[in-house]
């Protein structure tokens, strides 16, 4: 991880976009800007909290060890807050953060993050939304892992990563990820995921070009998911 002086407009970060123009100069101040290669570890899990960081550009992968495999909590995209998960009374991280591809962070450290959620109501709003979507999103993905079909989990995959990431001009969903990926986000292991996308395949409801994911009939992968 490098650092990097020249990636910051400190304007598209949840910080910036949330806090008074006139805590900006402050935030400029002690905003500090990496580069991270494609594979690299931002932080890694039960590692002391040092700060928050907020992604300028590129993707990061948030995942867990879960005895021997590895869940992946999330995938965040340009804008995103990464590291809250450390900000409870342990002051560690419960996940670990990695670069898929290359990346720019923007790190505030801890202090001053308080600080700023003191003199910015409007950050504090925000941030406790932010909370109350990622602890119903939480509930909602262990509802389904323990009550819906891995298929009916994948559909759901595929929307969201659609819903999230957008489409390619090719029409493809709009982030490249391994199906070790995928399997692990959606809560199931390689073998059955290749198995049920071959399925998915065959009904016409999803293509699949290498990497790169087209949605074929979105209506049933709608149907699938509920």
């Amino acid at each position: 991880m490098k650092k990097d002086t020249n990636s910051c407009d400190l304007a598209s970060c949840f910080l910036c976009r949330n806090s008074l123009a006139s805590w900006i100069p402050a935030v400029a101040v002690h905003k500090k800007n990496y580069r991270l290669n494609k594979g690299e570890v931002l932080f890694t899990e039960n590692e002391n909290v040092q700060g928050i960081y907020f992604l300028y550009d590129g993707i990061i992968k948030v995942h867990k060890q879960w005895g021997e495999k590895e869940l992946v909590i999330n995938f965040a995209q340009q804008g995103d807050i990464i590291g809250y998960r450390g900000l409870g009374s342990d002051k560690v991280y419960p996940v670990t953060a990695t670069a898929l591809a290359p990346s720019t962070v923007c790190f505030i450290d801890l202090g001053f993050f308080e600080t700023s959620l003191e003199a910015n109501h409007q950050l504090t709003y925000q941030l406790m939304k932010f909370f109350a979507n990622e602890l119903q999103d939480a509930e909602k993905r262990m509802r389904n892992l323990a009550h819906m079909e891995v298929k009916g989990r994948l559909c759901e995959t595929l929307l969201l990563l659609h819903k999230r990431f957008g489409e390619s001009k090719e029409g493809y969903i709009d982030i490249l990820l391994s199906k070790q990926d995928i399997a692990s986000f959606t809560g199931t292991t390689y073998e059955t995921l290749f198995r049920v996308m071959n399925e998915l395949i065959k009904e016409k409801i999803i293509n699949v070009n290498g990497k790169k994911i087209f949605l074929l009939n979105k209506a049933k992968l709608k149907k699938l998911s509920s």
